[in-house]
């Protein structure tokens, strides 16, 4: 079973969403949803300190034990000296046992080697796929491969959708 991840933010309150679902579903099988309060303030380059807290508070009520991974909105790496980004900062919340795939809308120009740019649909506009704990071209062949016509996979957006959809 695979667990993806999004958290949306409320002043200094935050919604993280899960949904859970296997490679081939054309929607999740479950959506997990935790609040979080009093979170920290956005740092630039610090970003994971903001999300980690939501992701672990997620992962406490969903349990880790029947993942075979987990997708983060975001990096696994900042740069091309594999420094960790939210991705792999999640991955050693993990223990390090469950893999971490980061899905970004945006990439750096920082960590060109780290991701793989993954096209779907019409778009021109790619997403960044990078992993660890399971390689980076199985990864973006499993995210290109997700069931939908557009450039963002549907449970993603989904995800997304339900992330934002207000209900505090």
């Amino acid at each position: 079973m695979i667990l993806a991840i999004d958290v949306y933010y409320y002043d200094n309150r935050a919604k993280a969403v899960g949904v859970l679902f296997e490679w081939d579903d054309t929607a999740p099988r479950q959506t997990i949803i935790a609040f979080v309060d009093d979170v920290a303030e956005y740092v630039p380059g610090e970003f994971y300190k903001r999300e980690l807290p939501c992701i672990e508070a997620l992962l406490q009520k969903t349990g880790t034990d029947f993942l075979d991974a987990v997708i983060v909105d975001g990096h696994i790496y900042t740069d091309n000296n594999g420094s960790y980004g939210l991705g792999g900062k999640t991955f050693e919340l993990l223990g390090k046992r469950i893999p971490v795939i980061g899905v970004a809308k945006t990439g750096f120009h920082t960590n060109k080697n780290t991701v793989i740019e993954v096209l779907r649909g019409e778009s021109k506009n790619p997403l960044y796929v990078s992993a660890i704990g399971i390689n980076s071209v199985f990864a973006a062949d499993k995210i290109r491969n997700m069931q939908g016509l557009y450039r963002m996979p549907d449970i993603l957006k989904t995800l997304d959708m339900v992330t934002k959809d207000g209900s505090t």
